[in-house]
């Protein structure tokens, strides 16, 4: 048995404990529920919201109300000033820096001790639980995880509060021990410019064993690139030949899949995704065939669920996960072990599967288009993407779609912006395979479209190369977990992109 065998080994029960759970989540997640209200009981928000008479999910949800981040910042705010038992007891230390995708204004996610250890590190020690638990005939820790993190060194509060990327908070609390099977050193990892970061990730790793991958798909595709051209070679696995398994989460990796394939041509690389937060850990793939996530149900999380077609309602029905539906569409409302009280999460989810809770992540509440009553979402436009590509040959590195509004002339339509790794033969036949895949996917969509009666077939803009790069560094948002914004329902971002495209 070698090291990694060994290790996996002493993990076993931990997988029969996640699939224990399987058969008792209402439980389970009421245990969670309990002991979170519980332990905030003695809270300024504890006692605001009488957490001493709750004694139900009923009360629970009749008594406190949905929450964005505006409706705790002040509490946040104080929080970073120093200030104890607020949200959550004690005093609580690091606060995950978050900027969404392109917006200027930062949230100031509060985290905890007990999210830290029962959540954060959790989800990634169950990770590699599973992985070890699907390939028994790894080696992996007989080598090195390229771990490729946020751009944002910690920085210092008042009253000893710290504030960085969420990846620099968990590598700065990470136990010693992790540096002998990480790279690059951690002093790399949190370099500030990106750019140059990356070109130190280059000459500090090529040559080491590595062994896995961790991060986000856009930005791990940028690292590979610049490892082939500084080595000469055409495949990664020339270059890092005992590479096993890539985790990786932030983004779809649908649009990346074939790119990866390409540049990593091994019938036994794995990918495993993992749906990770400033705000929480919750869901893993923990079957290499199917591409579902499984819901963590013991991190110290409370989930509850809102329709997406109720979401932007006055008062939105909230469910708790035991009264959740498959195929149905999702906002996610979470109360967590860092005080974050029915907090909507801004992420929007399909269940696939309730025995047991398994899901995927079909987009962002503000990241849809519904100009004409559509409702497409992120997951629709990569499954279009998908088939289109699928059809001509094309490879698309990047995209983001806004509509066109109707005016006393024309008709409304969706105008897509996208990057080719390898463009198509024809444009107006991809944009016409894309259009025809979204009706397919998208009834609501189909309907809008039928007979152009409300929308005319959408228009495809071939982006320059590098043209979101360019964008992204015009913003000072390259890297880490900064991410193109794929649909919207605003102009903003793609007249910005379409000024910048000089070929």
């Amino acid at each position: 048995m070698n090291l990694t065998q060994l290790l996996f080994y002493f993990q076993e029960k931990r997988i029969e404990t996640i699939q224990d759970s399987y058969r008792n989540a209402e439980e389970l997640q009421m245990r969670q529920l309990s002991h979170l209200i519980k332990h905030a009981q003695t809270t300024e928000w504890g006692r605001l919201y009488h957490y001493d008479q709750i004694d139900s999910y009923e009360s629970f949800a009749g008594t406190v109300p949905l929450q964005d981040y505006e409706d705790i910042k002040p509490f946040v705010e104080r929080m970073l000033e120093g200030k104890n038992d607020l949200l959550w007891p004690g005093h609580t230390v690091w606060f995950a820096k978050s900027s969404g995708t392109t917006n200027d204004k930062s949230k100031f996610i509060p985290v905890s001790r007990e999210a830290l250890n029962d959540c954060h590190y959790r989800g990634a020690k169950d990770s590699l639980s599973f992985y070890g638990h699907n390939h028994p005939g790894s080696r992996l820790f007989e080598g090195k995880s390229l771990v490729l993190g946020g751009s944002h060194k910690i920085s210092s509060q008042i009253n000893h509060t710290f504030v960085g990327d969420l990846s620099a908070i968990l590598i700065h609390n990470n136990p010693a021990y992790t540096d002998l099977i990480r790279t690059p050193h951690r002093d790399v990892i949190l370099m500030d410019e990106w750019e140059a970061k990356l070109e130190k990730i280059v000459e500090t790793t090529f040559q080491q064993d590595v062994r896995s991958l961790s991060g986000v798909p856009s930005w791990m595709l940028v690292l590979i690139k610049k490892i082939l051209e500084r080595t000469g070679k055409q495949y990664l696995t020339k270059v890092w030949p005992n590479l096993e398994v890539f985790f990786h989460g932030g983004v779809s990796f649908a649009p990346y899949r074939e790119q990866y394939k390409a540049l990593i041509p091994s019938p036994t690389m794995s990918y495993q995704e993992t749906y990770n937060a400033s705000e929480g850990f919750f869901a893993l793939q923990n079957d290499p065939t199917d591409s579902a996530m499984l819901l963590m149900l013991d991190y110290g999380i409370f989930y509850e669920f809102i329709p997406f077609n109720e979401f932007e309602n006055e008062n939105p029905t909230a469910v708790p996960l035991w009264a959740v539906e498959t195929g149905k569409n999702y906002a996610v409302v979470i109360s967590t072990n860092s005080g974050l009280w029915r907090y909507k999460l801004g992420d929007t989810v399909t269940f696939t599967s309730t025995n047991p809770y398994k899901i995927k992540i079909s987009g962002r509440t503000k990241h849809h288009i519904n100009a004409f009553g559509e409702e497409l979402m992120i997951d629709n436009a990569e499954k279009g993407l998908m088939r289109a590509c699928a059809a001509t040959g094309a490879v698309v590195k990047e995209y983001t779609a806004a509509p066109v509004f109707m005016s006393a002339e024309n008709k409304g339509k969706h105008q897509w912006m996208i990057e080719f790794e390898k463009a198509p033969a024809s444009i107006d036949g991809f944009a016409e395979i894309l259009d025809k895949a979204l009706q397919e996917l998208n009834s609501d969509y189909e309907a809008k479209r039928y007979k152009n009666m409300t929308l005319n077939c959408l228009e495809v803009d071939v982006a320059r190369k590098d043209l979101f790069h360019d964008w992204l560094k015009q913003k000072g948002k390259l890297g880490g977990q900064h991410k193109v914004p794929r649909l919207s329902n605003s102009r903003e971002y793609l007249e910005e992109l379409l000024s910048m495209n000089i070929k």
